[in-house]
Protein backbone atom coordinates (compact mmCIF):
# COMPACT_ATOMS: atom_id res chain seq x y z
CA UNK A 1 0.00 0.00 0.00
CA UNK A 2 0.98 3.71 -0.87
CA UNK A 3 2.43 5.47 2.10
CA UNK A 4 0.89 8.06 4.01
CA UNK A 5 3.02 11.38 3.03
CA UNK A 6 3.15 14.16 6.03
CA UNK A 7 4.20 17.39 4.62
CA UNK A 8 5.36 18.79 8.42
CA UNK A 9 6.51 22.18 7.82
CA UNK A 10 7.79 25.10 10.40
CA UNK A 11 6.16 28.50 10.67
CA UNK A 12 7.79 31.74 9.41
CA UNK A 13 10.39 33.84 11.20
CA UNK A 14 8.53 36.12 14.11
CA UNK A 15 9.05 39.06 15.53
CA UNK A 16 11.88 39.43 18.30
CA UNK A 17 13.97 36.61 16.73
CA UNK A 18 17.19 37.71 17.40
CA UNK A 19 16.58 37.62 21.00
CA UNK A 20 16.10 34.11 21.73
CA UNK A 21 12.66 34.59 23.19
CA UNK A 22 10.61 31.77 24.55
CA UNK A 23 7.70 32.60 22.43
CA UNK A 24 5.54 29.35 23.87
CA UNK A 25 2.09 29.61 22.67
CA UNK A 26 2.44 33.52 22.66
CA UNK A 27 0.66 34.78 19.50
CA UNK A 28 3.61 36.65 18.37
CA UNK A 29 3.66 38.29 14.60
CA UNK A 30 5.93 37.16 12.03
CA UNK A 31 8.15 39.84 9.94
CA UNK A 32 8.24 40.59 6.60
CA UNK A 33 10.77 37.65 5.92
CA UNK A 34 8.12 35.35 8.06
CA UNK A 35 5.49 36.02 5.92
CA UNK A 36 7.40 35.73 2.95
CA UNK A 37 8.24 32.05 4.15
CA UNK A 38 4.83 31.31 4.74
CA UNK A 39 3.52 32.21 1.11
CA UNK A 40 6.18 30.68 -0.56
CA UNK A 41 5.25 27.17 1.05
CA UNK A 42 2.16 27.76 -1.66
CA UNK A 43 4.27 27.50 -4.52
CA UNK A 44 6.31 24.51 -3.56
CA UNK A 45 3.18 22.51 -2.37
CA UNK A 46 1.12 23.52 -5.20
CA UNK A 47 1.52 20.53 -7.53
CA UNK A 48 0.61 18.23 -5.18
CA UNK A 49 -3.36 17.34 -4.42
CA UNK A 50 -3.55 17.57 -0.83
CA UNK A 51 -6.51 15.49 1.24
CA UNK A 52 -5.88 17.79 4.49
CA UNK A 53 -3.74 20.81 5.99
CA UNK A 54 -3.31 20.73 9.58
CA UNK A 55 -2.22 23.49 11.38
CA UNK A 56 -1.68 24.67 15.14
CA UNK A 57 -4.33 27.14 16.16
CA UNK A 58 -1.63 29.79 16.45
CA UNK A 59 -1.38 33.25 14.12
CA UNK A 60 2.29 32.50 12.96
CA UNK A 61 1.40 29.04 11.85
CA UNK A 62 -2.27 29.82 10.38
CA UNK A 63 -0.39 32.50 7.82
CA UNK A 64 1.27 29.65 6.16
CA UNK A 65 -2.05 27.45 6.42
CA UNK A 66 -3.93 29.71 4.70
CA UNK A 67 -1.70 30.69 2.03
CA UNK A 68 -1.01 26.85 0.96
CA UNK A 69 -5.20 26.27 0.94
CA UNK A 70 -5.91 28.89 -1.36
CA UNK A 71 -4.19 26.62 -4.23
CA UNK A 72 -5.95 23.64 -2.70
CA UNK A 73 -8.80 22.31 -2.55
CA UNK A 74 -9.11 21.81 0.79
CA UNK A 75 -9.59 24.01 4.16
CA UNK A 76 -6.98 23.84 7.41
CA UNK A 77 -8.04 22.44 10.11
CA UNK A 78 -6.50 24.78 13.12
CA UNK A 79 -5.83 22.58 16.08
CA UNK A 80 -4.83 23.64 19.60
CA UNK A 81 -3.18 19.96 20.14
CA UNK A 82 -0.65 21.33 18.15
CA UNK A 83 0.56 24.45 19.66
CA UNK A 84 4.32 24.77 20.99
CA UNK A 85 5.22 23.72 24.28
CA UNK A 86 3.49 25.91 26.97
CA UNK A 87 6.28 27.39 28.47
CA UNK A 88 4.38 29.00 31.32
CA UNK A 89 6.04 31.72 33.44
CA UNK A 90 8.71 31.58 31.37
CA UNK A 91 6.68 33.26 28.35
CA UNK A 92 7.83 36.05 26.41
CA UNK A 93 11.47 36.10 28.31
CA UNK A 94 14.32 35.75 26.75
CA UNK A 95 17.10 33.30 27.88
CA UNK A 96 19.53 35.20 28.79
CA UNK A 97 16.83 36.69 31.41
CA UNK A 98 15.83 33.32 32.84
CA UNK A 99 19.08 32.18 33.34
CA UNK A 100 20.10 35.58 35.36
CA UNK A 101 16.43 35.10 37.19
CA UNK A 102 16.15 30.87 37.14
CA UNK A 103 19.50 29.75 37.89
CA UNK A 104 19.03 26.43 39.08
CA UNK A 105 16.02 25.24 37.44
CA UNK A 106 17.47 26.79 33.88
CA UNK A 107 20.38 23.96 34.88
CA UNK A 108 17.80 21.36 35.87
CA UNK A 109 16.29 21.79 32.66
CA UNK A 110 19.34 21.11 30.66
CA UNK A 111 20.36 18.19 32.58
CA UNK A 112 16.93 16.79 32.00
CA UNK A 113 14.72 18.56 29.17
CA UNK A 114 12.45 15.79 28.54
CA UNK A 115 10.72 15.95 32.76
CA UNK A 116 11.32 19.25 34.29
CA UNK A 117 8.47 21.80 33.12
CA UNK A 118 8.66 25.78 33.37
CA UNK A 119 6.75 27.29 35.82
CA UNK A 120 3.12 26.80 35.31
CA UNK A 121 4.45 25.19 32.07
CA UNK A 122 4.61 21.76 30.69
CA UNK A 123 7.22 19.69 30.09
CA UNK A 124 8.43 18.12 26.96
CA UNK A 125 7.19 14.63 28.07
CA UNK A 126 3.57 16.54 28.74
CA UNK A 127 4.16 18.07 25.49
CA UNK A 128 4.52 14.74 23.56
CA UNK A 129 1.54 13.65 25.08
CA UNK A 130 -0.88 15.66 23.49
CA UNK A 131 0.42 15.65 20.31
CA UNK A 132 1.54 11.99 19.89
CA UNK A 133 -2.55 11.48 19.28
CA UNK A 134 -3.36 13.97 16.59
CA UNK A 135 -0.55 12.70 14.35
CA UNK A 136 -1.70 9.41 14.53
CA UNK A 137 -5.55 10.61 13.96
CA UNK A 138 -4.10 12.09 11.34
CA UNK A 139 -2.22 9.40 9.63
CA UNK A 140 -4.55 7.09 10.04
CA UNK A 141 -7.32 9.07 8.45
CA UNK A 142 -5.55 9.62 5.28
CA UNK A 143 -3.98 6.55 4.56
CA UNK A 144 -2.08 6.13 1.39
CA UNK A 145 -2.78 9.80 0.45
CA UNK A 146 -0.51 13.51 1.10
CA UNK A 147 -0.96 15.76 3.94
CA UNK A 148 0.42 19.34 5.49
CA UNK A 149 1.34 20.08 9.24
CA UNK A 150 2.28 23.60 10.09
CA UNK A 151 3.45 23.30 13.53
CA UNK A 152 6.54 24.83 15.89
CA UNK A 153 10.08 23.43 16.02
CA UNK A 154 9.58 21.72 19.37
CA UNK A 155 6.32 19.92 18.09
CA UNK A 156 7.78 19.40 14.76
CA UNK A 157 11.08 17.70 16.55
CA UNK A 158 8.74 15.62 18.56
CA UNK A 159 7.27 14.42 15.15
CA UNK A 160 10.05 14.01 13.54
CA UNK A 161 12.08 12.22 16.93
CA UNK A 162 9.22 9.67 16.84
CA UNK A 163 9.65 8.85 13.04
CA UNK A 164 13.18 7.63 13.39
CA UNK A 165 12.87 5.94 16.67
CA UNK A 166 14.79 8.30 18.85
CA UNK A 167 14.30 9.42 22.68
CA UNK A 168 12.93 12.56 23.29
CA UNK A 169 16.20 13.44 25.16
CA UNK A 170 17.49 13.91 21.39
CA UNK A 171 15.32 16.90 20.47
CA UNK A 172 17.87 19.65 20.09
CA UNK A 173 19.84 17.25 17.65
CA UNK A 174 17.38 18.05 15.13
CA UNK A 175 17.23 21.52 13.74
CA UNK A 176 14.04 22.94 12.57
CA UNK A 177 14.74 26.53 11.03
CA UNK A 178 11.80 29.43 10.77
CA UNK A 179 10.35 28.41 7.44
CA UNK A 180 11.64 25.06 6.76
CA UNK A 181 9.90 21.90 4.96
CA UNK A 182 10.24 18.23 5.84
CA UNK A 183 8.85 15.23 4.64
CA UNK A 184 7.81 11.68 6.86
CA UNK A 185 6.32 8.71 4.62
CA UNK A 186 4.28 6.76 7.34
CA UNK A 187 3.95 2.98 5.79
CA UNK A 188 0.85 0.15 6.90
CA UNK A 189 3.00 -1.53 9.01
CA UNK A 190 4.57 1.30 11.41
CA UNK A 191 7.64 2.11 9.68
CA UNK A 192 8.25 5.66 8.83
CA UNK A 193 10.86 7.07 7.30
CA UNK A 194 12.09 10.81 6.65
CA UNK A 195 12.79 11.61 3.27
CA UNK A 196 13.39 15.33 3.55
CA UNK A 197 14.88 16.95 7.19
CA UNK A 198 14.48 21.18 7.64
CA UNK A 199 14.63 21.72 3.99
Amino acid sequence: MKATRLHLLRHGQVDGFEHKRYNGQGDVRLTDLGRQQSAAFAGRLQHLKLSGIYSSDLYRCRVAADQIALLQEVQPEYLEELRELHIGDWQGQTWQQLQRDYPALWQARLDDIVNISPPAGESLLQMAARVRPVIKKIVSAHAGEEVVIVAHGGVNRVILLDAIGAPLERLFHIEQDFGCYNIIDYYADGIAVVKQLNG
